[in-house]
């Protein structure tokens, strides 16, 4: 069958809905209301579609599934598709494994598209990374498969450049470049530069004692 009747966005999109899965009332002067589209019980795809299976399981299934439960799927047996599977890991590497695989990017979080940009160039032959505040919204398990993503990054030669808050991966990094003394329009010129031991000790920043602090209760 052509792939476009298993895209919502395309041929197999629900005709009532428009492949949304909700129908969208305007009222006039309050809030527009969503409902839940009648005709495709909210799955966004026509009835002819979801009749195809793979596996056990119908498109709408299929997207429904979070990256990890996918990796499953697609990594043995008779749906077994290692490209799909070299995607869904990339996604599972940076912190990704708990999104459903067919999750509109529109409801992403800034630090959930950061991560999924970085697990699209992975696959290429980039030299450098340059990543703004990756781990919002990340639980600290999670900073910690990030990290490891980073290091496996550096460690195959590339350049990881993270402007970030968090403590854990400040404590991580081989290099700091401290930016302030303060925030906002009360920073803006270089207040250290350095390893994260040196700026621990120093304490010459807040970024310091602040590094300091949590360094102290690991």
């Amino acid at each position: 069958m052509k792939p476009a009747l298993f895209s919502a966005n395309s041929e197999g999109a629900c005709p009532t809905c428009n492949g949304a899965g909700v129908i969208y009332t305007d009222l006039a002067m309050m809030a527009g209301a969503a409902t839940t589209c009648e005709d495709c019980d909210g799955k966004r795809f026509e009835a002819s579609v979801l009749e195809y299976r793979f596996g056990d399981r119908d498109i709408s299934e299929v997207l429904a599934m979070p990256v990890d439960e996918a990796k499953d799927f697609f990594g043995a047996g008779e749906t077994r598709v290692p490209a799909a599977l070299r995607i869904l890991e990339r996604l599972s590497d940076v912190g990704l494994g708990y999104l459903d695989i067919g999750r509109p990017l529109t409801t992403l979080s800034g630090g959930e598209r950061q991560r999924l940009k970085l697990a699209t160039h992975m696959a290429e032959k980039g030299g450098v990374y340059v990543l703004d505040e990756p781990t919002t919204g990340l639980h600290l398990a999670d900073v910690e498969n990030l990290l490891g993503l980073l290091d496996r990054l550096v460690d195959a030669g590339k350049s990881v450049i993270v402007i970030e808050h968090h403590q854990a991966v400040m404590a991580h990094a081989d290099w700091i470049v401290d930016v302030g003394p303060g925030a906002g329009q009360e920073g803006g010129r270089i207040v250290f530069e350095g390893t994260p031991a040196d700026l621990v000790a120093s304490r010459s920043t807040r970024t310091g004692e602040h590094l300091a602090a949590y360094v102290g209760k690991q």
